[in-house]
């Protein structure tokens, strides 16, 4: 067989190893055909664990829990459970038991993108009351958004609190999310209003991240001794922290007949996120790119985020300390992916493709449920029986 010769076995060694072999083979035959079990018994590890079968797919469900109200923006709850929607023709709604109560806000401008938007409450809420609101209005009889801090009394809001003003508004991209961050300070975001130059300049509030104390002061370590956080954005729409503390934000890319490469960003301090300069993968230096983008040819529109930890074991067995969730507007979806410990994105999928037309809000609500809302009387979806609506999301 080409051995070389120093691998030839010599003639008794080789008819030595062929009368082993026959014993062997004889042994075997004789335990086959008696149904006597052989001596041997087979090694067992004492701590070998019991390799678990991959976990099935997860499906989802929906029910409403509200519905018939007026292009719903953003969702809280209260510490009571009531729900707090606002909508952006104007109105604050609490929801109670299923009763809607609508509180208008007074000084509101709904057009276009603009309206009454985010919504958050103060971490320390349960002892001050306090509610902040992002809405676009006009001042000097010119266009912009603006954050407010309110108390709500009855049905009344009072002490009523500039937080945030002269923020660019227009018919489109006016960001509008706001969020308080694990450092107690009050995240905000803005779209460019239209103006693309505005995003890569650090010191205007359109296209940005912005980052101010619960009162409105500018924290001193923000990074350019102003109120911005992170430039460089188009139209960011989401803010949640992962449990290293982590920022990811949601950016709706270009628009229009190269509409594509919306964008899930790892938010750094101080970080340009290329808009409008760079887009996809492309790179430019001093300039961060998207951790996952939809692609030249897929349009998520996204709006809200959330992120929902991992159950220790399941952290354990897949690597991954929980999963970021959001919602498309022209997607139509709900969205997931894997966040891994380096701040990567593993395994995205979609929910509700096309089911309950476009999503907007995201939230993780009392026992750590999913509740969403539509968009389909904003005037680019189809209007479906009982919309607009919150749906509460369960996996099986």
């Amino acid at each position: 067989f080409g051995m070389t010769e120093d691998y030839k076995p010599k003639g008794r060694k080789l008819l030595l190893v062929l009368f082993v072999l026959a014993v062997a083979t004889l042994g075997a035959n004789f335990y086959i055909k008696s149904g006597v079990e052989p001596l041997i018994e087979p090694v067992v590890e004492e701590n070998e664990e019991e390799i678990e079968e991959p976990a099935r797919p997860l499906s989802a469900k929906a029910t409403t829990v509200a519905s018939e109200l007026s292009i719903p923006w953003e969702i809280v709850f209260l510490p009571s459970g009531e729900m707090l929607v606002t909508e952006r023709s104007g109105s604050l709604v609490r929801v109670r038991g299923g009763v809607k109560e609508p509180i208008p806000i007074a000084g509101v401008r709904h057009s276009g993108e603009g309206g009454l938007l985010g919504v958050a409450l103060h971490p320390a809420y349960e002892s001050n009351g306090f509610i902040y609101l992002y809405f676009s209005t006009t001042n000097a009889g010119r266009a912009v958004n603006q954050v407010m801090r309110y108390v709500l009394r009855g049905s009344v809001f009072t002490e009523d609190k500039l937080i945030l003003g002269n923020i660019p508004a227009a018919g489109n991209h006016n960001g509008g999310r706001i969020a308080f961050g694990p450092d107690g300070f009050l995240y905000v975001t803005t779209g460019d209003a239209g103006r693309s130059d505005w995003a890569q300049d650090k010191y205007s509030l359109a296209g940005k991240i912005l980052r101010v104390t619960a009162d409105g002061e500018i924290p001193e370590d923000n990074p350019f001794n102003n109120e911005v956080y992170s430039y460089g954005h188009r139209n960011p729409q989401g803010l949640a922290w992962d449990n290293l503390g982590r920022l990811w934000s949601t950016e709706h890319g270009r628009s229009g007949l190269q509409s594509g490469y919306d964008e899930i960003n790892l938010i750094e301090k101080g970080g340009n996120y290329g808009w409008p300069d760079i887009e996809g993968d492309e790179t430019r230096e001093g300039m961060l790119r998207p951790i996952l983008h939809s692609g030249p040819d897929t349009t998520w529109a996204p709006a809200g985020i959330v992120f929902l930890p991992a159950t220790p074991a399941r952290a354990g067995q897949t690597g991954h300390s929980g999963k970021l969730y959001w919602v498309g507007l022209r997607g139509s979806a709900l969205y997931e992916a894997e966040v891994t410990p380096l701040g990567t994105l593993l395994s995205p999928k979609s929910y509700f493709a096309g089911e309950f037309g476009r999503l907007r809000a995201i939230i993780i609500g009392p026992g750590g449920a999913l509740y969403l809302s539509t968009s389909n009387t904003d005037g680019r979806g189809n209007v479906r029986e009982g919309d607009d609506r919150i749906l509460k999301v369960g996996f099986e």
